[in-house]
């Protein structure tokens, strides 16, 4: 959220005064239908930019009214505005929400954990508020992304050249961070010239709010993304794999007198958070062919136009097709999983997580498997990815010996 509404949620008598008509008498939503509705809301709040405007934007209004209503009903204290919902979803783990779901059924939403909705550090949306208001059809998140990616692989078919999709997305990952000149330098690389009017629309100024006590940007050691202040003191990383992985990169100190630009928030979560995960994976794999007890895998990143994110292809030809995602909520990643594209063909479809969300959630395996349709649980595996290193070095040898024996 900007520093206007940061501001704003530190209470009601700051921000302007709720307007909008109001739902009708009724129970009003419950269960997951009321925390996706909030968790849109509260992302359509982090891209208001105009403070002096007393009208909520479409759907904000009517999410507070539905969880004030639940709240009433269910006999608890309701957020006392729309500002004060901001700072009620930073102190409500989603457990202890009004949803009107039992314990049992609470786990079985994937509401069972201390998951928050907005970080009370920085009183930004977090990753789990995203992952929930994915599954509300307009939210402006999924909609930016979708377009994006839709976009990029476009431009790039029309041009013949998936190695300019690979650049591009090797960008989101790798540079999240710019100055304009070192934007505007991007046109002049070949490989991004069918993707670089879309590039410049991927970043957005880093809002004034993020500066250090001396005009300074800081920026995070391990992702490169700005660290945002928290209300306390200090900064913070707002990727879940920095801040829960442990990290011991110090951070890098980017003095910007003219400001800096960066990827925009739907993307860093959804393309650069994973995506490093991806990179890393793609390092070890391919570090794996140096060592002579370790046979060398042909590895393939976002094959055939973003078919998947990685394909390994080992000495007899046997074929893994991977996506790597980083979803706090294994239920809702399970949900929304789909099959594999059949092209590049594979024998195998792996889902690979990196380790700390499994470090952090015993269950996430088997809390994934239960929200697959039930059609793909025999065809799509998932596995962590310091398991998937493990699996891809005894594939390798197992290919290679096959070769020696006269295998295909």
């Amino acid at each position: 959220m900007t520093r206007q509404e940061t501001a704003a949620a530190a209470g009601p008598e700051q921000a302007a005064p709720p307007s909008g008509p109001s739902p009708r008498p009724g129970p009003g939503l419950d269960g997951v239908t009321l925390v996706r509705t909030v968790a849109s809301a509260l992302l359509r709040l982090s891209r208001w930019r105009d403070v002096g405007d007393r009208v909520y934007a479409d759907g904000v209004q009517s999410a507070y009214n539905h969880l004030v209503l639940r709240a009433i009903v269910c006999g608890g204290e309701p957020p006392a505005s729309v500002p004060d919902m901001v700072t009620w979803a930073a102190r409500e783990p989603l457990a202890q929400w009004p949803t009107g779901l039992s314990a049992a059924a609470l786990a079985e939403a994937g509401l069972g954990g201390g998951d928050f909705l907005v970080d009370a550090e920085t009183r930004t949306p977090t990753q789990v508020c995203f992952e929930w208001a994915m599954a509300v059809p307009d939210v402006p998140a999924e909609l930016f992304e979708n377009t994006v990616i839709d976009e990029a692989l476009a431009s790039c078919r029309a041009a013949g050249s998936p190695d300019a999709y690979t650049a591009f997305r090797r960008l989101l990952i790798t540079r999240p961070v710019l100055t304009a000149p070192k934007l505007a330098a991007l046109g002049a690389e070949l490989d991004l010239v069918p993707v670089f009017e879309l590039i410049r629309r991927c970043y957005e100024p880093v809002p004034a709010a993020y500066r250090g006590p001396n005009g300074e940007y800081r920026l995070c050691g391990r992702c490169g993304c700005v660290l945002i202040p928290r209300r306390v003191g200090g900064f913070r990383c707002e990727l879940d794999r920095c801040r829960h992985d442990g990290r011991e990169e110090p951070d890098r100190v980017e003095a910007a007198p003219g400001g800096l630009l960066q990827v925009r928030r739907p993307l860093r979560v959804f393309i650069t958070s994973p995506g490093l995960a991806e990179t890393e994976l793609e390092a070890t794999l391919r570090g794996m062919g140096g060592k002579r007890s370790a046979p060398a895998i042909e590895i393939e990143m976002w094959p055939a136009f973003d078919a998947y994110d990685l394909r390994l292809t080992f000495a007899d030809g046997t074929a893994w097709a991977i996506d790597v995602k980083d979803w706090a909520s294994p239920s809702l990643l399970g949900a929304r999983t789909r099959a594999f594209s059949g092209g590049p063909p594979h024998d195998r479809a792996l889902i690979v997580i990196p380790a700390y969300r499994f470090r952090r959630r015993e269950d996430y395996a088997r809390a994934f498997r239960h929200a697959l349709e039930p059609g793909l649980r025999r065809h799509i595996d998932i596995c962590t990815d310091a398991d998937l290193v493990k699996q891809a070095r005894r594939e390798a040898r197992r290919a290679a010996e096959s070769v020696e024996n006269g295998g295909r």
